[in-house]
């Protein structure tokens, strides 16, 4: 039971990753589909932490299970930091990742500098509230057009100099091996052990909720009844 990590995602392409990356270890993946339709959390932390949290502690309380959030997104120096923690709703609410890339590269246009960096943080929090974290960067530079079909989100727009192609253009296991997840990742898979251990603690520590004797008031206690 406790070796259970619920993935604070509906997004395929992010379990996949993550199921790929922690394919040796114990833990068994599993993700918000598993378990139906449920209230959603709030995002409106103004970090990668803020939302990271916010999200691993509400489906670890709703679920009454450990759940594993990240929070990620892309940086464009060029922008001020935009898109940021908005990176999954930059052209709106319900864009799609062909429209986010496209504004952001309509907006990019003329930039000479085009170094940007996608940075996620990870959250894995507990019903009763405690949580450990973990982060991780990826530098690149911001391409002129969408290049590659592979990856998602703004993937085509990002080129890795260490590869001479954008993270669209390589398959995912080996973006994996250097992406901004796949850097939180590995420190979360490299310290797997100790956080079961962890887990299970915590898990531990719920107390079951106190009874409550309202229904009993009208009892005189102090009298003794006779059977």
């Amino acid at each position: 039971m406790h070796n259970i990590i619920v993935l604070a995602t509906n997004n395929k392409n992010k379990v996949k990753e993550f199921q790929e990356i922690l394919k040796d270890s114990s833990v068994q993946i599993k993700c918000l589909q598993d378990y139906g339709p449920l209230p959603e959390a709030i995002e409106d932390g103004e970090t990668f932490d803020d939302n990271a949290y916010k999200k691993s502690s509400h489906y670890a309380r709703v679920l009454g299970l450990p759940c594993l959030a990240d929070d990620s997104g892309l940086v464009v120096d060029a922008l001020d930091g935009r898109p940021g923690v908005y990176s999954a709703r930059y052209a709106s609410d319900n864009a799609t990742d062909m429209e986010n890339c496209d504004k952001l590269l309509e907006e990019m246009k003329g930039q000479k500098n085009r170094s940007a960096h996608f940075q996620c943080v990870l959250s894995l929090a507990t019903p009763g509230g405690p949580a450990l974290t973990w982060e991780g960067r990826c530098d690149g530079e911001i391409t002129t057009e969408r290049r590659g079909e592979s990856g998602f989100g703004y993937d085509p727009v990002f080129f890795y100099p260490d590869f001479g192609k954008t993270f669209a253009e390589v398959p995912m296991n080996t973006k994996s091996e250097v992406s901004h997840r796949g850097r939180a990742m590995a420190e979360f898979a490299g310290e797997v052990d100790k956080v079961l251990v962890w887990v299970r603690q915590r898990m531990e520590e719920i107390k079951p909720q106190k009874p409550d004797h309202k229904e009993f008031e009208h009892n005189d206690w102090s009298e003794e009844r006779m059977v």
